[in-house]
């Protein structure tokens, strides 16, 4: 049998149902830490309940939080019910905000309230931000993790600024570029922040062709914006042209892939977000 990384999905479920129907728990966990979240999220959905739970408590927990955002409602919906409100608030800690609030409006409200009162108040507040927004709209695809700086300072300080954090939001290729009321101004592009001169000041570098996008806007118009631009991130303002947050590739990336995967299921007469071995009674009144 090929290796795991060169097998095909269907070659990899056969081979992990064979491995826990042998009772060989140690080498289903060894196949599961090989596998990419959203892999191991496909196979939860294509193996039969039973099976589901133990590829579930199987999962390295620092996988559990991009597992989760990658099932459909009802199979997510089958693995939190058994868990308690410090379970979910550790499995979804390391998560991007925008990831986090999709997972959270997927939840009961009385378990969303638990989980926001769970949370420290910075955490609580830049959740709340995304929350506020349809899940379908750019505030609602936006991450509240952003690296701003102001216009008057020099690229020095903006590098010194950018060597104290201890790590940059995934797919940082600008810094955006706000004012004191934290209205957004331009972009600075990290490629000119590292080549041009330390005491250059950032007014005299920015971008300011590239608008941003409004909180509203919907997130397939959010798609068609980054393809025509070929952007990898945007920034997210509301009405009055404040930051909120910015988009990058990998959330357009989902929406593109949710899109098409909604227009295989609905030829085939199905709901993209139903769970396919649910019981037969209940998948028939749907």
């Amino acid at each position: 049998m090929p290796n795991l990384e060169h097998q095909s999905s269907e070659q990899r479920l056969e081979a992990l149902h064979e491995a826990m129907e042998t009772g060989s728990l140690s080498r289903v966990k060894r196949m599961l830490n090989a596998m990419h979240p959203a892999e191991i999220a496909d196979l939860i959905e294509a193996s039969p309940r039973g099976q589901r739970e133990l590829i579930w408590e199987m999962t390295d927990p620092d996988n559990e939080g991009e597992v989760l955002i990658e099932l459909s409602d009802d199979v997510r919906g089958s693995l939190i019910e058994e868990m308690d409100t410090g379970e979910i608030l550790s499995t979804i800690k390391d998560l991007d905000y925008d990831d986090m609030a999709d997972f959270l409006q997927s939840l009961p409200d009385a378990l969303i309230t638990q989980t926001l009162a769970g949370m420290d108040r910075q955490n609580r507040i830049r959740l709340e931000a995304v929350l506020a927004y349809d899940e379908d709209t750019a505030g609602g695809m936006m991450d509240t993790q952003t690296i701003t700086v102001r216009a008057d300072v020099s690229l020095d300080v903006v590098l010194r600024y950018l060597r104290r954090q201890e790590s940059l939001p995934s797919h940082t290729d600008n810094i955006i570029v706000v004012n004191r009321y934290d209205r957004y101004l331009g972009i600075l592009p990290l490629s000119t922040a590292l080549t041009s001169q330390p005491e250059t000041l950032v007014v005299d570098v920015m971008e300011t062709k590239q608008q941003p996008i409004q909180a509203d806007t919907a997130s397939q118009q959010v798609a068609r914006l980054f393809e025509d631009r070929n952007l990898i991130s945007a920034p997210v303002v509301d009405e009055n042209n404040k930051l909120l947050g910015r988009i990058t590739i990998d959330d357009v990336v989902d929406v593109i892939r949710e899109e098409a995967e909604h227009s295989v299921m609905s030829m085939a007469g199905l709901d993209d977000e139903e769970d396919l071995f649910a019981p037969v009674v209940i998948s028939a009144r749907r």
